[in-house]
């Protein structure tokens, strides 16, 4: 039996985690065996490079660098947790894969997508989730929401949100080309509607791909 690889992506403040574990919860209670992982992350090696990554104090990397780090963590998290999960049958639903590398290093920072594209194929053999979620909204609400979050977690893993409005206005419209060129697997979601009504437009979407699998 094969299982079901799901991603939700977006730019920051977009409810992405919460999403996770309502779609969880939901597939759970209909039977399904579920893991929630996220990006980078999800293993212990993966989640020693998240460090150096998304906290402000983790180091000032090229950007050449930046994108070597989050495949070297992407590979692990492939090979030792979603790959196995997979063939188990079950279904694993991860924040970020590497659409947010192609959004945030490509069109956020100007690396090359060419650049991005051949390493997916040379770290990861072209491997890609079966469905993914865009969740889309106004960057001034989304950041304004993630500082709340960071506010009340006491986290420091806001190198990202720290950069300028325009990078944030890069990334959401990179979301949007990558969905659009990606129609088979991406589906865009509007943020900006209640918990309720995004949760859903997700589950919806998730038992129409479970069907026709």
């Amino acid at each position: 039996m094969t299982g079901l690889f799901i991603t939700l992506e977006g730019g920051e403040g977009t409810g992405k985690t919460t999403q996770i574990k309502l779609l969880a919860e939901k597939l759970q209670d209909s039977g399904h065996e579920t893991v929630i992982t996220r990006e980078p992350g999800g293993t212990d090696e993966a989640e020693k490079i998240r460090e150096l990554l998304v906290r402000r104090d983790g180091g000032d990397w090229t950007p050449m660098a930046e994108i070597l780090l989050f495949f070297a963590a992407r590979n692990m998290h492939i090979e030792t947790l979603i790959k196995p999960a997979l063939a188990e049958g079950k279904i694993v639903i991860c924040d970020r894969f590497t659409d947010s590398t192609r959004a945030y290093q490509s069109y956020g920072h100007g690396m090359e997508l060419d650049i991005i594209e051949s390493l997916v194929q040379l770290s990861l053999g072209g491997f890609e989730p079966d469905l993914t979620f865009m969740l889309d909204l106004d960057v001034e609400i989304g950041l304004e929401r993630a500082g709340k979050r960071l506010s009340d977690n006491g986290s420091n893993e806001d190198r990202f949100e720290q950069l300028d409005t325009g990078f944030h206005e890069r990334l959401r419209q990179g979301f949007l080309e990558i969905a659009q060129r990606n129609p088979e697997r991406c589906v865009i979601v509007e943020a900006s509607q209640t918990i309720e009504e995004i949760a859903e437009e997700i589950e919806r979407a998730v038992q129409e791909r479970m069907s026709n699998v």
